[in-house]
């Protein structure tokens, strides 16, 4: 079966310290992959040769994919966010805290009518989080 991995695009090289600080609010293993010692390198000129071609960040059987290289400068937006289904109060509420260092909060974790615990928040990346504990399984009547 095809897997969705969500991938961040970041502006000002920023890759190596957003990942760096996902990684600490979401925990897992986190690999880079640089221009220097890369085939690429040769072809690109010393200033660039530090940025992050590709990262990955794994936790589990998820994978949050970043990088600094791509063809046109990234547009900070609304259009995409990324949604985690977190497995208990207490992970919802640890990595909320994490990702609102520095950002806004829109919807703060709290009791849903769908019986989730779900909040909301853009992380100092420009990143919308939406995070989701079901707590249990919505009735229809």
């Amino acid at each position: 079966m095809a897997k969705l991995n969500p991938f961040l695009r970041f502006n000002d090289s920023k890759c190596r310290e957003a990942m760096n600080f996902y990684k600490e609010c979401l925990g897992g293993t986190l690999d880079f992959m640089t221009v220097k010692g890369s085939p690429m390198a040769k072809d690109m000129p010393a200033e660039k040769q530090d940025l992050i071609m590709h990262s990955t960040l794994t936790k589990g059987d998820w994978v949050l994919i970043g990088s600094d290289m791509m063809r046109d400068k990234a547009v900070v937006g609304d259009n995409v966010g990324v949604s985690l289904d977190c497995e208990s109060e207490q992970e919802i509420r640890d990595i909320f805290s994490k990702l609102e260092k520095g950002g806004e909060v829109f919807m703060a974790p709290e009791e849903q009518f769908w019986g989730a615990i779900f909040g909301m928040v853009t992380d100092k990346y420009g990143v919308e989080w939406m995070l989701n504990f079901q707590k249990e399984t919505l009735k229809t009547k």
